[in-house]
This record gives C-alpha cells, structure tokens and sequence, in this order.
C-alpha cells in the first residue's frame, strides 16, 4: 500500500513537472504555479467574452434535464442503426472550451460499438506525404454508425495555421476544399453536424490553471495550451476565416459559447437531436434550444463576438 501510494505522488509530481515544462517560456498573465488564481481574473472568468449569464446553471437541474436528453440520444442511435444511417458530429473551437467533457456526456450511454470518437494525433511521416484529407476520411461511419471527431480536419485552419505547422498555401487550399468534400460527403448520404465551441479569454485562463492543479487532468496540458492566451488575436482570426469560409447549407457551422459546461453541454445535444429526424422524438424532453448561446456561424459573426 505504502510501495502504491509512493507510486501515485511520484506519479503525480511527474506529471506537474511535465505540465510546468510546457509552460516555460509563455507569456500568462499569471503564476500557474500559484494555487490560487488571481481575483481579477476568477471575477471575470464567466461574463468573459460577452457571456449573457451571470450565474451557472443550477446542478440538479442540469442531471435531470441530461439524463432526458441521453434517453432522446439512444433513440436517435437506435433509428441510425435501424434505418442504416450515417452520422458525423465534428467538435471544433478554442482550447479548455469544454469539447471533451461536452463528448463524454453525448456518448455516455450510447452503444460504443456504433458510436466512435475520434482523436488524431499529429500526422506520421506517411500522413504527412498523402492528401491532407485522406487520414481522416478513414475513420467516416458505416451504416448505422456515428461519428465524434474530436477535432478534424480543421485544425489545418486553426492550431496548424496559428502555430506555424503548416503554410499559408495549404490553408488556403484546404479552406476551398473543405465545403467541397462535405458536400460529397453529404451527397453519399452522411449527416454531418459541426459544433464550434468558444469561451472567452478569463474563461480559458481560470480552465488552464484548474486543469494545471488537477493531476486527473493535467495530462491534457501541452506546450500549444500554453500559448492560447499570448496567442489569442491569432486564434480568433482564424476561426473567424476559417467560418465564414466553411460554413455553407450543406455543412452549417453552429457557435455554442461555452463559459457555462452544463449549458454547453444540454445544447450541445439538443442540437444535434434536432439536426437528426428520427422517429419517436420527444419535444418535451429535448427542450427548447438557447439562442442566447447558440448562434449560426453568420450571426456569430455579424453580431461581432469574439470567437
């Protein structure tokens, strides 16, 4: 017990070394080391980015209100088997804005083996010499499956773009081939649902730091997570390109601003659900959708948030 205990705390250390690594040389407006995050920022963290709520949504109404839209997701699963459908649901936006949570909770009791999800990691020397597409058209759904891809193809247009990975001429063939390949996509009968999740910058801060402390956590943290902050203005000017230039009637662009989790997450869902027409779906039970934080990509844009 002793021997396991040693064990967990070596482990731990080595994680919060690891994390401190990553964030050597970052322009953060704060000590991460620090367990407190400073006031002025905790304060901001959830109006950030013109957020309308000034309060989070209360806990118990939130499971209830989870749990029925779960019940509505395994009958809309049950329908795409039924009925050989294909669905894919692309989770996109800034980073700590609540993707894999959101995730974790869509496909929490839907049967695994038809509901996938997807995380690429950084291309191989292979990947690096084929199509840009190629690696991930690979994983699309069979009949009767669905598709989470957290994050795809797009981060040609954001980390890659932002981060130097990639030039200026492979993101802009990849922003005129994107809707083209969608629209194949949809043409061959797959449902493809695009989620933009964005946060503004306090959020982000207080959720890098909570990440930082946390050990269950901390593994998410790389040196790109890091450089969100200093690298803020870069970021929302490519997301806003990357928007108006891949949203399209065929494959729409939906912005859920994100600095409430359990919003997020319910309209999320409810969204999905409504872009899927199944039978026996139970209007009550889904609910009605916040416009108040659920905007198409246009009127995102023209409303001038800040993604």
């Amino acid at each position: 017990m002793a021997r396991a205990e040693k064990t967990g705390k070596s482990g731990a250390k080595s994680g919060r070394a690891q994390a401190r690594r990553a964030s050597e040389g970052t322009a953060l407006p704060f000590d991460i080391e620090a367990s407190d995050l400073p006031d002025a920022i905790e304060e901001a963290a959830l109006a950030s980015g013109d957020y309308p709520y000034d309060a989070k949504m209360d806990d118990d109404e939130y499971e209830e209100k989870l749990r029925d839209l779960q019940i509505e997701l395994l009958r809309m699963q049950d329908w795409i088997r039924t009925n050989g459908e294909r669905l894919v649901v692309v989770f996109e936006g800034r980073d700590g804005a609540g993707k894999g949570g959101t995730i974790a909770r869509f496909t929490q009791h839907l049967i695994p083996r038809h509901a996938r999800v997807v995380a690429l990691s950084k291309p191989t020397d292979a990947e690096r010499g084929q199509w840009y597409f190629q690696r991930y058209l690979a994983h699309l759904p069979t009949r009767g499956d669905i598709l989470i891809l957290d994050r795809s193809w797009y981060n040609r247009a954001g980390v890659e773009r932002v981060m130097g990975f990639c030039t200026e001429a492979e993101t802009e063939r990849f922003l005129q081939e994107a809707p083209d390949v969608e629209r194949m996509l949809v043409a061959d009968g797959i449902r493809v649902v695009k989620l933009f999740l964005t946060i503004g910058r306090e959020m982000q801060l207080k959720r890098l730091h909570k990440r930082y402390h946390d050990p269950l956590k901390r593994w998410k943290l790389s040196p790109i997570d890091f450089q969100a902050s200093e690298k803020w203005d870069a970021y929302s000017a490519a997301f806003e390109a990357m928007l108006a230039r891949t949203d399209s009637a065929h494959a729409p662009w939906t912005v859920l601003r994100a600095n409430d989790k359990s919003r997020l997450r319910l309209n999320a869902i409810r969204h999905v659900l409504r872009r899927v027409p199944y039978e026996g779906r139970d209007e009550d039970r889904i609910g009605e959708i916040d416009d108040r934080i659920v905007l198409t990509a246009g009127a995102f844009l023209d409303r001038g948030g800040e993604v």
